[in-house]
Parts: structure tokens; sequence; C-alpha cells
């Protein structure tokens, strides 16, 4: 893989997670494959992540998110804007430790949850395995990157 794309991908999902607490980043979307073995793609914001080496997500651990990340380890994340689309496969697990869901937490989640000890709330760490990236230059010109991670 090409130095300049893995900085330029890093440098993309860093400033698409959650920063200060705050969410400023472009649509984020999350794919797994439901009980059918059907892809299902979802809006999600990303809470923290090293880079693309792993993202983290906030979900309700009663819903689809969880218990699909649960049964079917196989996921894709896809960070999209005017000028980039960043698609990422690999697997994602669900997590409920205590300790990970405090150091995940943002201010944002209390819309969804009680805070950081609520039961129902958990991660979903996505690890990359694979990466297809689309680039828009200034002069309109597009750029396909695949690769491994």
């Amino acid at each position: 893989m090409s130095q300049d794309i893995l900085v330029k991908i890093n440098e993309i999902v860093e400033k698409n997670v959650v920063q200060n607490g705050v969410f400023r980043g472009e649509t984020c979307v999350l794919s797994l494959i439901d009980e059918e073995g059907f892809p299902t793609m979802s809006t999600i914001t990303p809470a923290k992540s090293d880079g693309v080496k792993w993202i983290t997500f906030g979900t309700l651990l009663d819903q689809n998110r969880a218990k699909r990340s649960a049964a079917n380890s196989n996921a894709g994340v896809c960070f999209d804007s005017d000028a980039y689309c960043v698609n990422l496969v690999g697997k994602i697990e669900v997590i409920t430790s205590t300790d990970v869901k405090h150091d995940m937490w943002y201010d944002g989640l209390y819309g969804h949850f009680t805070g950081p000890d609520d039961p129902n709330y958990c991660v979903l760490k996505f690890t990359p395995k694979r990466y297809k990236f689309f680039n828009v230059s200034d002069e309109m010109e597009v750029t396909e990157v695949e690769g491994t991670l």
C-alpha cells in the first residue's frame, strides 16, 4: 500500500470521529450482515479510532447492530463526502467491558443512554482488513486505489 494513501485514509478516519465530545464529520455508514445473509446499512457516528487500525461505535445491546455483529463478524464501514470515499471491510466485535464503555463514551450518547454504565450500552469495535479509496482532485480527476491493511 502506498504510504501516501495510508496517511490520507488515516486523516479521513480521524477527522470523522467524535472530537472533544462533538461530531463534525461526514457521513459514516456501517454495513452488517442480517439473519438471512443480506447486507444491511445504517448511518452511525464513530466514537473513537486509532486511524485505520480500529474504529468504535456506541450502540444498543438489544438492537440489530449488536445482534448482527455478534452473529456475523463480517462488516464494512464507509466514509463519504464530495471529495472522497473510503470503503473499509473487516471484522466487528461487540464489547461490554465497563472500562471500554467508559473510554469510548462521549456526551452525545446521552440522547440514547443514561450514561456509560447503562446496561443496554455497548461498543462495536471494527478492525479493517482491506480498503478501497476514491479521491476526487481539485481538477475533478478520480483516483481509485484498493489494498489490504
